[in-house]
């Protein structure tokens, strides 16, 4: 073969081709845009993913139809093979073709089989639980146990001890770091009875045969069981996230808005009722808006006139002796502090110490505070919280052994006979991830379509006719079987990474279709360029080897195609870094899709399309072809 001829055998070949190759990958591009629609946390996680793979696939789509052709014309020389001789071809023929003919034989019963699997397909997915992301294993643990609102310093620190001591001693714990109330920081707003402690884990080589994080935050939660405590375990990233974007420390949390506090807290204390002994519900607590201890000075002014004292004179000695007074500044280098002095803890801590601190009077001498005051404890709100002009108190609860939607779907149903005896001006809002999880449903709810109808245009574009473009469309819900039997078998749960997942597996499904659909054109043209375009000269014999030489002689690109994809993915189902937690739900309907859709492009696609050209025989006298050279 001379040069010239070879270079027309490639121009021609690409020729064949490139329409499909660069509307496939463009397919792909098109239908991950609505990804970029999501919004908050799903969006900043999800729109580097969708801005990558869209630049690459751009890169790839015009690299196919320019640079590739090139490259063939310089590494493709030599001596050529066919089809036939290649043995790999040889042995996928062997294989596919019987089944090819018995499809084409038994046509009713394959549609019936494939419309049956895609049924069973549906309650599956119905069957399995809701999320909004998939856990991120953050390689530590945030234990955030919550005492009482009253509790002391030294009983904190007693506790903090305690606890740091016993999380010290599991064999999977590398280190642990607790702290009491709040840092120096004006942002954290924690009281002294909340606990954060911090623990940071050993390798997963390091740990015990059969160990999991979650039977470890088992085992800590049942050596922690304190007396007036109670527990609450989380990772450090997702509790930061959580608390800036809804204010909510654990998973899910009812805020219980209303005008007073004590109100607010009996209405609280109802939801914590009623919310015990929902599956699923872990860690539940009902955060204080009352039964903070203060300590309440009140003037008695008969018995201060009586020793010649004023107001301002008691004031001054209850902020020097308690408080403390400044009494001078030093300065060391650049820095400058505050000398402040008040009296040593032994002698201010308890009511008996602080009514005997003396008041020096002008005619009297030396007078004890309880003379001329009465000391007493007075209880209020620990902290007060408020959103949207009201105040707002809260139930806080993680999810642990069962699925955030199903969870709190039940938790609501518990609450529906209280919300209706809620007294006027007092309502329920449910937030944490429960929020984020209605919000992207929202969203996907309005993308999922849009991807769709995306697909389409594309392959309309790609084709230049709506029955070839559905025909490349109906692979999508067949490709949903293999994803949602991935994920049901898998025991994932429907999350905006599976959501992701499906998308991007509706642009490989459709790809494998359009290079499917090409060559049965392709059959379609040889076949009426041998024998007419006429029901005189064409027979459903006829029509019947073409297509099975479209669809089982050009056998090996179209599985080239499906192995491509596989090969990319199939490596991250034994992922077991930091963020194969997200990445397996995106992969797993994807892996399952491929295997379903390939079987489907395989065997019913030439089935519907030779149902197609039948009908068009029968029906028009001639049939339609579709002009796929250029």
């Amino acid at each position: 073969m001379d040069n010239q001829k070879r270079l027309d055998i490639i121009e021609s070949s690409s020729k064949q081709v490139s329409r499909g190759i660069f509307f496939s990958t463009i397919i792909i591009v098109t239908s991950f845009f609505p990804v970029f629609l999501l919004t908050g946390q799903e969006g900043k996680l999800f729109h580097p993913l969708a801005w990558t793979k869209s630049f690459i696939l751009i890169i790839d789509a015009i690299l196919a139809v320019t640079l590739a052709p090139v490259l063939i014309s310089f590494f493709l020389k030599g001596k050529f093979k066919t089809e036939d001789q290649n043995p790999l071809n040889r042995f996928l023929e062997r294989i596919y073709s019987p089944m090819l003919h018995w499809v084409m034989r038994w046509r009713k019963t394959t549609l019936a089989i494939n419309i049956l699997a895609l049924l069973v397909s549906i309650p599956l997915v119905m069957s399995l639980g809701t999320e909004f992301m998939p856990p991120l294993n953050e390689g530590s643990i945030l234990f955030m146990p919550v005492a009482q609102p009253d509790v002391s310093n030294t009983e904190m620190k007693r506790i903090l001890q305690v606890q740091d001591k016993i999380i010290k001693q599991v064999p999977e714990v590398l280190s642990v770091l607790g702290k009491a109330g709040r840092a120096s920081s004006a942002t954290d707003n924690s009281p002294i009875n909340m606990i954060e402690t911090i623990i940071l884990l050993k390798p997963r080589d390091q740990w015990r045969a059969g160990m999991t994080k979650a039977k470890l935050i088992d085992e800590m939660n049942g050596k922690l069981q304190i007396p007036g405590v109670v527990n609450g375990w989380t990772q450090p990233i997702i509790n930061r996230i959580n608390m800036l974007s809804t204010g909510i420390r654990t998973d899910v949390g009812v805020k219980v808005y209303g005008q007073n506090l004590n109100t607010i807290n009996q209405v609280s204390n109802q939801v914590n009722a009623a919310l015990k002994g929902v599956p699923g519900v872990e860690d539940l607590y009902v955060e204080p808006v009352t039964g903070g201890k203060y300590l309440e000075i009140e003037m008695n002014r008969p018995e201060l006139a009586r020793y010649g004292l004023t107001v301002d004179q008691v004031n001054e000695v209850v902020e020097s002796a308690i408080g403390g007074a400044p009494i001078a500044s030093t300065v060391e280098g650049r820095r400058r502090f505050a000398i402040n002095v008040r009296l040593a803890q032994d002698y201010r801590n308890s009511l008996a110490d602080l009514r005997r601190i003396p008041i020096q009077s002008a005619g009297f001498g030396p007078v004890p505070l309880s003379a001329v005051t009465t000391i007493r404890y007075a209880e209020g709100p620990p902290m007060i919280s408020s959103e949207n002009a009201q105040l707002r108190g809260a139930v806080l609860f993680n999810v642990r052994g069962r699925d955030l939607g199903s969870t709190v779907n039940d938790a609501m149903q518990k609450l529906q006979s209280l919300e209706k005896q809620l007294p006027q001006g007092y309502y329920l809002e449910w937030s944490g991830q429960y929020e984020n999880l209605i919000s992207s449903q929202r969203t996907l709810k309005l993308i999922l379509p849009l991807v769709l109808v995306v697909i389409f245009g594309a392959l309309y574009f790609a084709f230049h006719s709506v029955r070839e473009a559905f025909m490349s469309l109906i692979t999508i819900p067949f490709a949903l079987i293999g994803g949602a039997y991935m994920v049901y078998f898998y025991g994932v749960n429907l999350s905006v990474a599976v959501a992701v997942g499906f998308i991007a597996l509706f642009g490989l499904a459709v790809e494998t279709g359009v290079i499917m659909v090409i060559y049965l054109n392709d059959a379609m043209q040889r076949l009426v360029a041998e024998k007419g375009n006429s029901a005189e000269t064409i027979t459903k014999q006829d029509l019947q080897e073409a297509v099975f030489h479209g669809a089982a002689k050009r056998l090996r690109p179209k599985l080239m195609t499906v192995s491509v994809s596989l090969f990319g993915l199939v490596p991250v189902l034994w992922a077991t870094g930091t963020g194969s937690d997200v990445m397996l739900p995106i992969v797993l309907p994807m892996i399952g899709g491929v295997f379903t859709s390939a079987t489907h492009i395989l065997l019913v696609t030439p089935l519907i399309f030779l149902y197609t050209k039948e009908y068009e025989l029968r029906k028009f006298g001639k049939i339609d072809v579709l002009e796929v050279t250029h």
